[in-house]
């Protein structure tokens, strides 16, 4: 059986980084982890190749090797994915389908050949024998969860690491939180499932024996959902297995709030190498938190956990939120103010947006105020349903805050408020090496001459030099933040179209939530487990 692994193509986005690749000679940030492990899944007789096209163009060649053509994607990849299923379809070769993207719509995809949803541990193995046997289903899916002690090491041999600016491993699934806009638990439950230490290790020890040295990201969604295991087991053997190979790695993950309550758990994390989490940050707004049940959220001095976790060495990239129905006219201002106060650098600041299953849907559907499917993006300035403030204001807010957040004034004010509360590991104080001095260069014709905002980056430049051991780092948030001044640049046109359209989107609203696909209930789906959609 020959098996061609195809990662479709994802649009410019906030996290893709793609105008900052270029500083640094990648071509994307992340490997596709869960085809990576799919490989490690299939038969060790099948010939099996990856084609990620974030990094390589899909050729029809590609396509007529395969015996079947295996796609898995995010809802952001829906384009592109869809593209990739329409090629193979012409020339004649079998598409099997499964990944969030598939899992969430499964009734849009009927013209695939085969569907395995959910967590390919438990789907793709009946496959895979059926398939054998010549008695292959059109779906496969299931309610239960996978046990990740089954879960293989990545066959990283399909991939050249030298595309990418991180490397990526899982330790757990799933989040004991119950936000009500997330779909993290519709995939995978409340109940965080983790794999044993002894994987992990193995996993980072693949990961080194390619010659990686650098970043590794844990992709979980909460990297501290069981912070028992972590600090007893999972951290404690990764400070040693780092100390012995001389720390050839810095890490960063995901995380909850709550992981400035744990003083013990920060340090643990600082010592094994991490020196950057995600949070989701949401809203300063205390109501806005009660409608959308970040319970672990409310009753904070949000900022000052924010700058706990940054004084022990951990820098917080930050998820922002506008659009609840608790929002005011005064939310813009006092989310610009809140994210300057607290120095987080990288704020993804992006409009509600309801994904397929979560409660937030459901709700909204109830209400009749759905117009579409999530686009997946968190920046792309889209929404899937009427908004209380009015479409048009929230957009004219929303422009507001990312222009002045990332506006070379705001954001480097918020790199000297950072820096000045973050205790950098030695690995970030370390001299610039050869190939860190060309991106410096690069970065002064770039953004220190061809800007016209070129002050501001000379200023934050001669500052770091009064406290050289961040320099490297104020050169690393410069490219970012050059990145997300393009990205937002391209919002204003799409904004304009949003704003003129809004009206109608509330034309017949009522008549497409009665009749639109997209819009059924999740509990209306004719995809059950083992059947075929009707």
């Amino acid at each position: 059986m020959k098996v061609l692994l195809v990662n479709p193509d994802v649009p410019e986005t906030f996290w893709g980084l793609k105008n900052a690749l270029k500083f640094i000679s990648k071509k994307s940030i992340l490997p596709p982890l869960g085809l990576l492990t799919v490989a490690g899944m299939l038969p060790k007789n099948w010939e099996v190749k990856l084609l990620d096209m974030t990094t390589k163009r899909l050729c029809d060649r590609d396509i007529r090797w395969a015996d079947y053509v295996f796609v898995t994607a995010m809802l952001i990849q829906r384009r592109s994915a869809d593209q990739v299923i329409g090629r193979c379809k012409k020339l004649g070769t079998k598409v099997v389908v499964g990944g969030p993207l598939f899992t969430s719509i499964p009734e849009q995809y009927v013209h695939a050949d085969h569907l395995v949803l959910k967590e390919a541990e438990l789907t793709l193995p009946q496959f895979i024998r059926d398939l054998q046997a010549g008695c292959a289903r059109k779906v496969y899916n299931t309610h239960e969860k996978a046990d990740l002690c089954e879960t293989p090491i990545p066959l990283w041999s399909l991939i050249d690491t030298k595309k990418y600016a991180l490397m990526c491993i899982q330790y757990s699934r799933g989040c004991p939180f119950d936000c009500d806009f997330c779909d993290v638990t519709t995939l995978f439950g409340h109940k965080i499932r983790t794999k044993t230490t002894d994987q992990v290790l193995q996993e980072l020890e693949s990961i080194y024996s390619l010659g990686w040295r650098g970043d590794v990201f844990f992709v979980d969604d909460n990297f501290i959902g069981n912070k028992g295991r972590l600090k007893k087991e999972l951290l404690p053997a990764m400070v040693g297995w780092m100390k012995d190979r001389e720390h050839p790695f810095t890490f960063n993950t995901q995380a909850s709030i709550n992981l400035a309550d744990d003083e013990e758990l920060m340090k643990l994390m600082v010592q094994a190498g991490f020196d950057c989490v995600f949070i989701g940050i949401e809203t300063p707004n205390e109501e806005s938190l009660s409608e959308c049940n970040k319970v672990q959220n409310k009753g904070r001095d949000l900022v000052g956990c924010i700058t706990k976790i940054q004084e022990a060495g951990m820098q917080v990239q930050g998820g922002f939120i506008l659009g609840f129905d608790s929002d005011d006219a005064g939310v813009f201002d006092n989310l610009i103010g809140f994210i300057q106060k607290s120095g987080i650098v990288m704020a993804m600041v992006g409009l509600l947006n309801a994904p397929r299953g979560t409660k937030l849907y459901q709700r909204l559907f109830s209400e009749q105020r759905l117009t579409t499917l999530a686009s997946g993006d968190n920046t792309d300035c889209s929404i899937n349903f009427i908004p209380k403030m009015g479409l048009e204001n929230l957009i004219q807010g929303y422009q507001k805050v990312i222009h002045t957040l990332y506006s070379q004034k705001h954001y480097c004010e918020r790199i000297k408020t950072f820096l000045k509360n973050y205790e950098a590991s030695s690995s970030m104080k370390a001299r610039l090496r050869l190939r860190e001095i060309r991106v410096l260069l690069k970065s002064m014709w770039h953004i220190g001459v061809l800007s016209k905002d070129r002050r501001y980056y000379w200023r934050l430049i001669f500052w770091s030099l009064r406290r050289r051991q961040y320099l490297r780092m104020s050169v690393i948030f410069s490219i970012q933040g050059y990145h997300f001044r393009k990205i937002f640049k391209a919002l204003q046109q799409r904004a304009e179209n949003l704003v003129r359209d809004s009206q109608a989107q509330l034309t017949g609203l009522t008549a497409r939530t009665r009749q639109s696909p997209v819009l059924v209930s999740e509990k209306d789906t004719n995809v059950q487990p083992s059947q075929s959609p009707t």
